[in-house]
């Protein structure tokens, strides 16, 4: 099995982080490692299921088995991230009113808005676009 494989969800999620990171810093200015973690733009979860399909796409084609298992992770990440997590994110929000003077209070960002949502897919079909160019240049 190639590393290219391997290597794309990991650097999906690299350019996710980062890039959330940035947003975030510039939105909050200041440096905003609190706010790193579950939520913002992009998502991280949909850069990463997206890459894996991507790159599998990139490299097999739509012929690909594979490629069906990895878009049916995609669609249930996705929904999650959008569906569930905001029900947490949601009931995390009330358990901080209820209990106002906890030391340290749930995290209420957790799910992702559809925006999000869309440029972590977008985020993730571009990383395993990079990586596959970058293998075919260096292959050559």
């Amino acid at each position: 099995m190639e590393i290219s494989y391997f290597v794309t969800p990991f650097f999906a999620w690299l350019v996710a982080g980062c890039s959330k990171f940035a947003i975030n810093t510039i939105k909050a200015k200041r440096l905003a490692f609190d706010l790193v973690g579950y939520g913002g733009l992009p998502s991280n979860h949909s850069a990463i299921v997206s890459s894996a399909a991507a790159i599998i796409f990139y490299k097999e084609g739509l012929d690909e088995p594979a490629l069906v298992v990895a878009l049916a992770l995609a669609f249930i990440v996705i929904l999650d991230a959008n569906t569930l997590r905001q029900q947490v994110g949601k009931h995390a929000k009330a358990i901080n009113i209820l209990h106002k003077h906890q030391e340290k209070p749930l995290r209420e960002r957790m799910g992702h808005t559809r925006i999000e949502i869309i440029a972590g897919i977008f985020t993730g079909i571009l990383s395993a676009w990079l990586i596959y160019t970058a293998e075919l240049h260096f292959a050559n």
